[in-house]
């Protein structure tokens, strides 16, 4: 017995359950061994390296034999079929590690009919189980749109979106908070708390302070609940209601 991997599709958000043995709670193995791709896309964020790691340990849990490959570079690597796979001494190197370097990432997309089916040939070269996207919005709405395709195709591979973005902004009733962001406002807001202690001693200058978020500003609330500072511009309010820097 072993977990069903199941795509995202048109039902909505479906998800992944996996049999666990009521005596003792442990997790059942798998009577075959399980394939699996995994792809980082997007800009960096914390939690990456685990989120592999996480990928690796689980589905060797499931049946020693079974095998992670890593595509290379983005999305590039899901279509073009450049990848890697992920051995146990590869995955050492970066347990716990920070950074987003064990298999690169990139911001290509899956979107022409020719990549789609590049990508469907891969995954079946590989015989995959499934394919897990650590990304951000775009990255995960890519993912979606390729989970779809999947499930047309009528593919054994299904698409798994994990969400992975300092911006905070893939919080929903499924899911607390994304990978990287608690790490992103965490040293945000010591820079910013440093600058602050500069600027009581002063008291000449106006400082301004810029952060990540792109349409999204739960970085930028979220460090000033911590850092407690005069004033902070949130960009959706900005520009529902027209408002002048002024």
């Amino acid at each position: 017995m072993f977990p069903t991997l199941l795509a995202s599709g048109s039902e909505g958000m479906q998800q992944l359950e996996i049999q666990v043995d009521p005596e003792n709670g442990s997790i059942l193995r798998s009577d075959t061994p399980l394939q699996i791709g995994c792809v980082l896309s997007g800009g960096q964020a914390a939690g990456g390296h685990n989120v592999i790691m996480g990928l690796f340990d689980m589905i060797k849990k499931l049946h020693p034999e079974s095998r992670l490959f890593g595509f290379l570079a983005g999305p590039h690597g899901v279509y073009s079929n450049n990848y890697m796979e992920i051995t146990p001494e590869y995955m050492n190197l970066y347990r716990n590690t920070g950074g987003f370097d064990m298999i690169r990432s990139g911001r290509h997309k899956i979107e022409t009919p020719e990549q789609f089916a590049s990508s469907l040939a891969n995954a079946q070269q590989l015989d995959l189980d499934g394919l897990v996207v650590i990304g951000g919005d775009d990255s995960n709405t890519n993912a979606c749109l390729l989970a779809e395709y999947f499930k047309k195709e009528s593919a054994k591979c299904k698409v798994i979106g994990c969400p992975k973005t300092i911006d905070g902004d893939l919080k929903n009733e499924h899911i607390p908070v994304s990978f990287g962001f608690d790490t992103a406002t965490k040293v945000y807001s010591e820079a910013i708390g440093n600058l602050c202690s500069d600027v009581i001693s002063s008291k000449e200058y106006y400082h301004f302070i810029r952060l990540m978020g792109r349409s999204a500003s739960h970085i930028a609330l979220e460090c000033a609940l911590r850092t407690r500072i005069n004033c902070v511009l949130i960009g959706e309010e900005v520009k529902a209601k027209n408002l002048t820097l002024s």
